[in-house]
């Protein structure tokens, strides 16, 4: 019956979501030749490609481009353990589609996810023919889950956590989320926590704890450098790096760099917004405080002499990480607290400021800052904690080498995971 309801009203509510869709679609950069797939309209060349598959299939979806760098990670190691299945990934971005693209283009077929009316997804469904549907992280596609479940597919979370902010919501409405999870045939949670809160939810949820894949994400063989002194010239400049910054984070970092460069000169900016549509807002508040700035994306130069690049690009964060000194991670200042993951940084052996408060990493900031890892500042102290690594070159190296081992301490879950869902789906 709800799913019923779901689907009857699913069109209208759709359309106040419109805007929305193609307000990202042409703001955003990324992969969006193929977006029609989200409309279960496939190309000619992609229908061959899905029919022509010889074999056991799995499809996994992952939604943006944190749980896309994961599951590229994770159908590698599946590759690794068992070449035999093959692969069908989909993403719900365009940045998520051409980091699958990119990194998996002869490992796995690359879809857009159909939005999820139970129309589209059975056309797709019908196309893939897996044999098992693999959802990252807790998202709750009910017209996914069901239609999976109608064709008894086995539906899989992995890598499950559930944010303070969703459990709240979940269970508010949990008599309308619990069907759908019901319906799950194994759930992966990251931490006890994320376990004790599905049961909440769904106490019939077939749920394990398999730890985080985050620890095992690993860094690929080559990435693309970034040739600063293209940028700010030749000279012992130290740079730091504001990594996918959110609204008020950009001013904040930028009024610290103002009070910094009196007495660091050498000291260098670089911003990698999270959602590079959000430039014309960065480059307004460089302006508004007198910072030449190069922008990645034009080539807008203010001045011969740059302070800051943005650079408001996709696919080259890697790059900008592995040249900086200090890497500020965002989404935890200015009255952001969901955080994003500080373990690619870790892994490349860098200094880590981050906020006190990671609701969306709770788990990995634990770790991190019982091995001092990691220091986390207020908006208040951030100024205090940069001076502190600015003054004490040692301290950064000995922080990033830290970080770095730690991650390394962790690692295993992927492997974990991967066994526990073979042991449920025949491949």
């Amino acid at each position: 019956m709800l799913f019923f309801l779901y689907n009857l009203l699913f069109p209208i509510a759709f359309l106040f979501f419109v805007p929305g869709i193609i307000y990202k679609y042409i703001k955003r950069g990324g992969d969006k030749k193929n977006f029609l797939e989200r409309f279960a309209i496939f190309s000619a060349e992609k229908k061959a490609l899905l029919k022509n598959i010889k074999g056991d299939v799995v499809w996994i979806h992952s939604v943006s481009v944190g749980e896309t760098l994961l599951a590229v990670d994770f159908i590698n190691k599946w590759k690794e353990l068992n070449n035999n299945i093959n692969f069908v990934i989909s993403t719900t971005t365009t940045t998520g589609q051409e980091i699958a693209n990119n990194k998996l283009a002869d490992k796995a077929i690359v879809i857009f996810c159909p939005i999820d009316y139970f129309l589209f997804v059975r056309k797709a469904f019908n196309l893939i023919k897996p044999k098992a549907l693999i959802i990252f992280e807790t998202e709750i596609w009910p017209s996914l889950i069901c239609e999976a479940y109608r064709k008894n597919i086995k539906v899989i979370q992995v890598n499950a956590r559930i944010s303070d902010h969703s459990f709240k919501g979940y269970k508010r409405f949990s008599c309308f989320i619990n069907p759908f999870l019901s319906k799950i045939s194994l759930s992966c949670a990251q931490t006890d926590q994320d376990v004790e809160r599905l049961k909440t939810i769904c106490r019939s949820l077939n749920i394990l704890k398999t730890g985080t894949m985050k620890f095992d994400q690993a860094l690929p063989d080559k990435f693309k450098d970034v040739d600063l002194e293209k940028v700010f010239g030749k000279g012992d400049y130290i740079y730091i790096l504001g990594a996918s910054t959110h609204g008020g984070e950009e001013k904040l970092i930028i009024n610290i760099f103002k009070k910094l460069k009196e007495d660091y000169q050498k000291l260098r900016l670089i911003f990698v917004p999270r959602h590079a549509e959000r430039a014309p807002e960065v480059v307004s508040a460089l302006k508004e405080n007198n910072i030449n700035y190069y922008r990645r994306s034009n080539n807008e130069r203010s001045s011969k002499e740059i302070d800051c690049l943005l650079a408001d690009t996709t696919g080259e964060m890697l790059g900008f990480m592995n040249s900086a000194d200090i890497v500020i991670m965002g989404k935890c200042f200015a009255g952001n607290d969901g955080g994003h993951n500080i373990i690619e940084p870790a892994l490349l052996g860098k200094a880590i400021v981050t906020g006190k408060e990671l609701s969306n990493f709770r788990f990995v900031l634990k770790m991190m800052v019982e091995n001092n890892a990691v220091i986390t500042a207020a908006d208040d102290s951030l100024i205090t904690v940069l001076k502190e690594l600015l003054d004490d070159p040692e301290k950064r190296i000995k922080l990033g080498h830290t970080a770095r081992n730690t991650v390394l301490k962790h690692v295993g879950a992927t492997e974990k995971t991967i066994s526990e869902i073979e042991k449920i789906v025949n491949l």
